[in-house]
């Protein structure tokens, strides 16, 4: 019988499972899904709590494999692989045995803004980037490693085995876990042209390659209570998890020059993919490896379906159909606003991390859909101005393919493409991260890999791009004026 791939994304507000079959298309009926609270505080604070990610986890793979075993067209087929999609830069401090003795500090936690300053005013930032890929900010490893060192000291000297969640999963479900080239290069804390760990930035953060799990991309296999309750998963290989980014790229297909591949999800990036042994990006867009062969270039946002998850509850702009329709309804930027959307701590293009929200042009007619397409519409912004800077790197503009929450919106895909003034093609799995995570195991299985079907592009209206690129002006004023006088203005 042909197998099947049980593939994993663990988002940072939910998590899903879902069956893939030997052409690497989703089953779709198998799929479940777990949503879990992000605990967030006043200071900027972002943790989830591990055992409740690990029950969403547990509770999604049950549903999966329920689903096969009551299937007569699945029932029987064996079980290849076990591939995993992660959220990338968080991390959990455990002891000896495993146990958790932090939350889960998600790349959304900004309360080390000042130990990324610190960590600035102490290295080159640019040096470090050309080294890791990454920038001295809260996202990373270092800032937070940092924090946790000055803020909670006892707990940083008890902690035994540094890892991401993923690895904590694989872990607790499995016995064993590993640490993929993928995983690690997302840390700000590894060399992705050495494949090795940065000993500089390491040791500024109190840890050695012991404090660490070891790096592999080499599976582990499923063995233990695991095995014992799911017959079907017992010795079947788990593959170290990768970074949502590169299964983003993968499960698109945005894998060849030319392709690049945009996610809007809870977050929002813009990520190329290219071969070769020496990593490197400019300043300012990352650099990850996705495995020894090949490395992702881009940049990420923290504010987009997240902070319009925020719109929806605070403006309360009507049920959904009828705020598509309003919106459908407004092709261009006519509300006069102009918006920095940075709600939570912000990365790329500028990594401005003291820069917050803010609202332009607020008079007695603004009203709350007027607010509701202004901070959406420069969320996109954002990504327009990051995908500047990646077409900058390559020698022609390549085709950007989208996919993540966005695709439930032609309007919001539209609006997208009006704004980066590009042809849009929206991805056939609109669920890419958890395809590149099926894309990834069948990969190092050696199964052959069908292309997505092409889908028609969305094609921008350019008198509308046209008004947009001068509202992304007025943005970038309005940051520069920010950022030159904070908040004397």
């Amino acid at each position: 019988m042909l197998p099947l791939i049980l593939a994993i994304d663990i988002g940072t507000s939910s998590s899903r499972a879902s069956f893939f079959d030997e052409t690497g298309t989703r089953i779709v009926a198998s799929t479940s899904q777990r949503t879990y609270p992000l605990l967030t505080t006043p200071d900027g604070g972002a943790e989830l709590d591990p055992t409740v990610l690990l029950e969403a986890i547990k509770e999604c793979i049950a549903q999966t494999i329920n689903v096969a075993r009551t299937t007569p067209a699945l029932r029987g087929r064996p079980i290849a692989g076990v591939g995993v999609s992660c959220f990338w830069h968080s991390l959990v401090g455990t002891n000896s045995r495993g146990t958790p003795l932090t939350k889960i500090i998600t790349w959304a936690d900004a309360r080390c803004r000042p130990e990324a300053a610190q960590l600035r005013g102490l290295f080159s930032e640019e040096a470090v980037h050309a080294r890791t890929g990454c920038m001295l900010r809260s996202s990373f490893w270092p800032a937070k490693l940092l924090w946790l060192k000055q803020h909670q000291p006892e707990i940083f000297l008890s902690v035994k085995v540094w890892m991401s969640p993923a690895e904590w999963i694989q872990q607790t479900l499995t016995g064993r876990a590993v640490c993929a080239l993928a995983m690690a290069t997302g840390t700000g804390i590894f060399d992705p042209t050495r494949l090795d760990w940065d000993s500089e930035i390491l040791s500024q953060c109190g840890l050695t390659p012991s404090d660490l799990l070891p790096l592999s991309d080499e599976p582990v296999t499923v063995g233990g209570s695991l095995g014992e309750t799911y017959p079907e998963l017992n010795g079947v290989p788990w593959f170290p998890a990768i970074g949502d980014g590169a299964a983003s790229n993968l499960g698109s297909g945005c894998t060849l020059p030319g392709l690049a591949a945009i996610n809007v999800g809870t977050s929002a990036a813009l990520r190329i993919m290219r071969a070769g042994t020496e990593a490197k990006s400019p300043t300012g867009l990352f650099c990850y490896r996705v495995d020894a062969q090949r490395f992702l270039v881009g940049g990420a946002i923290s504010n987009a379906g997240n902070l319009r998850e925020w719109c929806l509850r605070e403006l309360q702009t009507g049920n959904p159909e009828e705020l598509e329709a309003a919106l459908a309804a407004r092709p261009g930027p006519n509300h006069g606003l102009t918006v920095l959307p940075c709600w939570a701590a912000e990365r790329a293009p500028t990594w401005n991390e003291d820069l917050q929200g803010s609202i332009l042009g607020i008079t007695h007619s603004t009203t709350g859909l007027d607010l509701f397409q202004a901070i959406t519409e420069a969320t996109y912004q954002r990504i327009a101005q990051i995908a500047d800077l990646v077409v900058a790197t390559t020698k022609e503009t390549p085709k950007f393919l989208v996919s993540g929450g966005i695709q439930h919106s032609l309007t919001a895909l539209q609006r997208l493409a009006d704004i980066l003034d590009q042809p849009l093609y929206a991805n056939p799995e609109p669920e890419a991260s958890i395809r590149g995570a099926a894309v990834y195991a069948m990969e190092k299985l050696g199964m052959p890999i069908q292309a997505l079907p092409e889908t028609e592009p969305l094609l921008p209206r350019k008198e509308i791009a046209l008004r947009y690129r001068e509202a992304r002006a007025c943005q970038t004023k309005l940051e520069a004026l920010l950022r030159e006088h904070g908040p004397q203005i």
